[in-house]
């Protein structure tokens, strides 16, 4: 993706005025705000559903949307709706199934799930929720691309009746009974899930009966967001509102969580949580293992722990928690904010970034299960607090620290009117009517995966750009040039709707042509896109399958940006597999040459991303300006060095590809070029093969060097884990930060570095 202007990430709608002339040739006014009376059910629970599934093996009878009233649901919280919503089993699964019943609404047509089938995206799904309450007694299991989706207007309750049996009331990867612990699916392949606006009611089950809301073990692609859940306050509960015990996610945002022992328990790769809300829990977040965490805007009330973290040693086999980054958080009446499960005693493992933290009414700030006081608390302020190994300029020198740091220097532009960072959840549309959609396939559109459909939809955003939000029906819509999307637009799919590049057009690398284009130079407007997929058909080595032109108007912070939308190349596994593929063992290599450039002079918020598996690069920041990152996860090729980078592309001066020292023969993770105000509050940049060999782990050796930073530079950079290279950043592509120095279990950690 390149991008000329604004970004953002994770983001809502601000709404803005535009003239008429500014509209599609069909409107007649802007659109303005919803108006759907309050009476009224979500839009997405009555607009006409024509989504299809066009490489499903029975496209034409496949059902994406899927009611659960329509399966026979009552949702009057009396019912047992367990029969209605997990009501059909196959005699392929079940000899796998005990007390768990599979879903129809979930599980009908073939879908992929059971622990027979590990991952596929040909059978996408969104099982909807109407307002009610729906009594459960047996877990929800889900399967592979599946978005589970509460009425936004009026969130539905799952309630977990005093009856309930199984592991949680929605588990996203199933412990298969009597399967020594195997899972319907491996957790770092478990892409593509969303759960969504619902309230998670587990007050009925005994509070000694350990209980779970969500077993969220989950890889990238995926976001839980609108969530309730609700737990017993008795003394002794053994209510959770999470249990991620493995993966490599992902997103949580928008989180509540009352009462219970636990609010979350989470370990994973690499996580970013925004917005979490814990109040009159034991502990609010239990931190059980990770290689980089981000957390951005937390609340704890009434908590007796705010963070327990699990510390463990400096190798794969002792992993416990390697590093977070906790930012605007604010913490009140709980004895201890942090407690480390073991002392530091001054080296790694853990590495921990605190930054503007508000404690009222805790005694300890910092502390370990001994009882020691690291950092004593109260009714304060912390400004820049840090533990672990402090780097700056070109030395290789480190510091250990556990205190006070200097505090970056945060453009305002970045902060919203609090002080904090910024950011805002998905935009729903919540109090839209239907009549203020447009479906592209009743304008014309086919979605089969075939047909020509660029001019249909071309012809939607030309008529009704700035007027109606443009839904794109479940489908995958093929396009044989540019689509342009006018500034003033918002876009919504349905279950990761694609747009799919290929032909002539975009098959010259010497003359790339650009895909969807968002804007025009100069842009100020709302653009809003969520729930799509961008992506390419077959050998497309001239396609740009993104640019953004568009920059928030003056006075509307975050206007314009993605939400949940992924951009990818030629088949869904661009790693070494096909996710579609009958064996995740068939080894292929998709060459991609970029990931993400970015020449903005912002504000721009990278919330939550990640870029994998090009060529050259993951992330290029080339004179760009006003930049919050945080988490920013990346993956270099497996295939590399075989061929060299940059091959099978040519270094291109115009897209200002970044230079490679000698020794280097694999992609950076990220390059930085001439770019000012640059805050990176988390990352983790990984490289695990050589040519599709893994040898290379131990010692650190993948690659040389992963992220360059030059002189002309000024970037804050927090807590970056690395794995399998030498230097972990580099200046000047001179490698600065050695590996060894900063062992932090199967990762190694840095906790700053400032030029």
């Amino acid at each position: 993706m390149r991008f000329s202007s604004a970004l953002l990430l994770l983001s809502t709608i601000l709404y803005t005025s535009r003239t008429a002339s500014g509209l599609g040739s069909s409107c007649s006014s802007a659109l303005g705000g919803g108006t759907a009376a309050s009476t009224d059910p979500y839009w997405l629970e009555t607009i006409t559903h024509q989504g299809t599934a066009p490489f499903n093996p029975n496209p034409s009878s496949y059902q994406v949307f899927r009611n659960v009233k329509d399966y026979g649901a009552k949702g009057d919280g009396v019912t047992d709706d367990t029969a209605a919503i997990k009501l059909v089993i196959d005699d392929l699964a079940r000899a796998f199934v005990d007390v768990r019943v599979r879903s129809a609404a979930m599980s009908s047509g073939g879908r992929c799930g059971g622990g027979t089938c590990s991952e596929s995206t040909l059978s996408p799904a969104i099982v909807y929720f109407p307002r009610g309450i729906y009594l459960v007694t047996a877990p929800i299991d889900t399967y592979y691309y599946t978005q589970m989706i509460g009425d936004a207007k009026n969130p539905p309750t799952l309630l977990a009746g005093s009856s309930f049996i199984g592991f949680a009331v929605i588990d996203t990867d199933p412990y298969i009974p009597n399967g020594y612990g195997a899972e319907w699916f491996t957790n770092q392949d478990n892409f593509f899930r969303s759960v969504r606006n619902l309230i998670i009611d587990l007050r009925q089950i005994p509070s000694g009966n350990q209980a779970f809301g969500l077993h969220w073990q989950v890889a990238q692609g995926t976001s839980l967001f609108n969530i309730v859940v609700e737990m017993s306050t008795a003394s002794g509960t053994q209510h959770q509102g999470i249990f991620m015990e493995n993966g490599s996610g992902g997103v949580i945002t928008d989180l509540v969580f009352n009462g219970g022992h636990i609010g979350i328990e989470v370990g994973n790769q690499q996580l970013t949580v925004r917005n979490l809300t814990i109040n009159n829990a034991n502990i609010a977040v239990s931190n059980i293992w990770d290689w980089g965490f981000t957390f951005q805007g937390v609340t704890i009330n009434n908590c007796q722990v705010g963070f327990a973290i699990g510390v463990g040693g400096e190798t794969i086999a002792t992993q416990g928690v390697g590093s977070d980054v906790i930012v605007d958080a604010v913490v009140t009446n709980t004895p201890i904010f942090i407690q480390a499960s073991v002392a530091s005693n001054g080296t790694l493992p853990y590495s921990l970034i605190l930054n503007n933290i508000q404690l009222s009414g805790v005694p300890t700030a910092v502390g370990d299960a001994n009882g020691t006081t690291i950092l004593a608390g109260g009714t304060t302020t912390i400004a820049s607090w840090a533990q672990g190994n402090e780097y700056s300029g070109t030395s290789d020198q480190k510091t250990w620290v556990q205190g006070n740091i200097a505090s970056p220097n945060k453009p305002s532009v970045l902060l919203d009117s609090s002080g904090r960072i910024f950011g805002k959840a998905h935009p729903q549309y919540a109090s839209y009517a239907v009549d203020q959609f447009i479906s592209v396939k009743s304008q014309g559109a086919k979605g089969d995966g075939q047909t020509d459909d660029t001019s249909a939809i071309q012809n939607v955003f030309n008529q009704y750009a700035g007027c109606k939000i443009i839904f794109f029906d479940a489908g995958v819509y093929y396009v044989t040039d540019t689509i342009s999307i006018p500034a003033g637009t918002r876009i919504t799919g349905e279950a990761w709707s694609v747009i799919l590049a290929g032909g002539s057009n975009f098959q010259s690398q010497g003359n790339p042509r650009v895909v969807v284009q968002a804007g025009t130079s100069g842009s100020q407007d709302v653009l809003e896109i969520s729930d799509m997929v961008f992506s390419t058909a077959g050998p497309t080595p001239g396609a740009i399958v993104l640019e953004w032109n568009v920059h928030d108007p003056s006075g509307q912070q975050g206007a314009a940006g993605l939400w949940d939308t992924h951009i990818r190349g030629p088949g869904y596994g661009p790693a070494d597999h096909d996710l579609d593929a009958p064996s995740i063992t068939d080894q292929i290599s998709v060459f991609t040459g970029r990931g993400i450039l970015s020449e903005s002079a912002g504000p721009v918020w990278l919330i939550g991303t990640s870029s994998e598996h090009a060529a050259l690069y993951q992330y290029n920041l080339v004179n760009a300006q006003n930049h919050y990152i945080g988490f920013a996860q990346t993956e270099t090729p497996y295939y590399q060095p075989v061929p060299v980078v940059p091959a099978p592309y040519s270094i291109d001066s115009t897209y200002h590809d970044p230079s490679y020292p000698s020794g280097l023969g694999s992609a950076w993770s990220m390059y930085i070029q001439s770019s000012s105000n640059i805050l990176l509050f988390g990352a983790g940049f990984y490289s695990f093969y050589q040519n599709y060999v893994q040898t290379c782990l131990t010692p650190s050796s993948c690659q040389s060097q992963i992220f360059n930073v030059d002189s002309a530079s000024s970037v804050t950079v927090w807590s970056v884990s690395t794995v399998g290279t030498t230097y972990q950043l580099s200046v000047n592509g001179n490698g600065v930060i050695n590996q060894a120095n900063n062992l932090d279990g199967f990762q190694s950690t840095f906790t700053t570095w400032t030029p």
